[in-house]
């Protein structure tokens, strides 16, 4: 009877650790197991520049959102799908920019508010954008002398 015992508070430590290990990983990947709530607003790129589904949008150094999806409109353009919380409200002149984190680093979008009264709602699209800065194309420039 006491070896039964053992065994149970052993099976019961180790599935403890299992869940403890299941959730830091889902922390951790940053994916959400419940959805919270929020809208989304959609923009597009000339170029993605290697942003990923996943990637933080961020107002002012803050990140308040992810990229949902990245696909082609008919244009043969780059539409990202943003996700926000519905407390933060997007201006229609607002201006969303794809930028690097470090020299090397992931990519994210930067949104910038703008001054206008009237605020985007779900599924609205954000006009002004600037796509992300080729590095390659920047190193080659400099080194042709085409700067």
């Amino acid at each position: 009877m006491r070896r039964f015992d053992i065994e149970i508070a052993v099976g019961l430590f180790v599935l403890a650790g299992i869940l403890c290990l299941a959730y830091l990983s889902v922390k951790l990947g940053k994916m959400e197991m419940i959805r919270g709530g929020g809208y989304q607003i959609e923009a597009i790129f000339s170029n993605s520049g290697g942003l990923k589904n996943g990637a933080s949008v961020v107002i002012s150094g803050v990140e308040v959102g992810r990229v949902k999806s990245i696909g082609l409109d008919t244009d043969y353009q780059a539409e990202v799908v943003m996700v926000l919380p519905q407390n933060i409200k997007i201006q229609e002149d607002a201006i969303a920019s794809i930028k690097t984190k470090g020299l090397i680093g992931e990519k994210y979008v930067e949104i910038t508010p703008g001054a206008s009264d009237i605020v985007l709602k779900a599924g609205d699209r954000i006009r002004d954008t600037q796509p992300a800065v080729d590095l390659e194309q920047l190193i080659s420039s400099f080194v042709f002398g085409k700067l």
